[in-house]
């Protein structure tokens, strides 16, 4: 099944991002290091042209440090694209994005103009706390559910670098369908759009084949469970999770390992890497 999930704000978004962004000198991107592919808007490359562009893999602190500099390779293998992480409202870090802006844009003289660029991030990736750190003051409104920027706005940086902030924005199909999954798991999409369970059991399996040794570890078992749904039978017993009759509450168990997940209480974790979303591409293109 495919998931839908195109707001009317976010179609507005995207019209007027298409009419800006060739007024820009550089984009910045925003990407979930635990998901970049999965994050990542596959609009932004036929909008951008030759405009240089810095992927920020935010949230580094999360994700599984090998598979992030699998996936700095992999982004880099784009032209005109660099690719840094950093962790949350680390402002050191953020600085080094200007610095970096300024080493991608050589020709641009900023005596006589500002630097225009422009932040684009899917909901929920920390977009918005970055643009206050790099401004060092709370203009971008921050919350913990997703598409909280609803409007453009421009905001004055040191070293006349002018940033666009923009809504955050997802694609009106995403595909493959393994992308909607991962992105509900990391709290990008909201859970109405996908059944609840349907997500943490897909986050029971990937999690308990990608990183079997934590899992176990975090929920105490000495044997590794036959699949996620035995996975989460064995949380709710663990737990104590159960409803009238003896029977696993898989809501209650959802809730712990999705909100564990999103925490980092499981320990750095990724959710795809870059021969793992090879292969489901290949896959997909190949489907009728």
């Amino acid at each position: 099944m495919a998931i839908n999930w195109f707001p009317g704000h976010m179609h507005k978004a995207r019209k007027e991002i298409k009419k800006v962004m060739p007024q820009m000198d550089l984009i910045i991107e925003v990407l979930d290091a635990r998901l970049p592919f999965s994050s990542e808007n596959p609009l932004v490359p036929a909008l951008r042209g030759d405009t240089p562009v810095i992927k920020v893999l935010n949230k580094r602190d999360l994700a599984d440090p090998d598979v992030t500099a699998q996936w700095q390779a992999w982004l880099e293998k784009e032209r005109g694209v660099r690719a840094i992480t950093m962790t949350h409202n680390q402002r050191s870090e953020a600085l080094d994005i200007l610095r970096l802006a300024a080493e991608m844009t050589p020709g641009h003289d900023r005596q006589k103009s500002a630097l225009r660029v422009m932040i684009l991030g899917i909901p929920n990736v920390g977009k918005s706390t970055l643009i206050n750190t790099l401004a060092g003051r709370p203009v971008a409104k921050t919350g913990n559910e997703p598409a909280v920027t609803r409007a453009q706005q421009a905001i004055k940086l040191p070293d006349n670098v002018l940033l666009y902030d923009t809504p955050g924005f997802l694609w009106p199909k995403l595909s493959p369908e393994a992308c909607g999954y991962r992105l509900a798991v990391s709290g990008a999409i909201r859970s109405a759009v996908i059944e609840f369970e349907d997500v943490a059991l897909f986050a029971a399996d990937y999690l308990l084949q990608a990183y079997p040794d934590q899992i176990l570890a975090r929920y105490g078992f000495t044997a590794k469970p036959e699949d996620g749904l035995a996975l989460m039978d064995g949380i709710a017993a663990k737990r104590h999770f159960f409803r009238r009759g003896g029977v696993p509450d898989l809501h209650k168990v959802s809730e712990v390992l999705l909100n564990e997940y999103r925490a980092g209480k499981l320990g750095p974790m990724s959710l795809e890497t870059p021969a793992l979303i090879e292969k489901e591409t290949a896959e997909a293109e190949a489907s009728p």
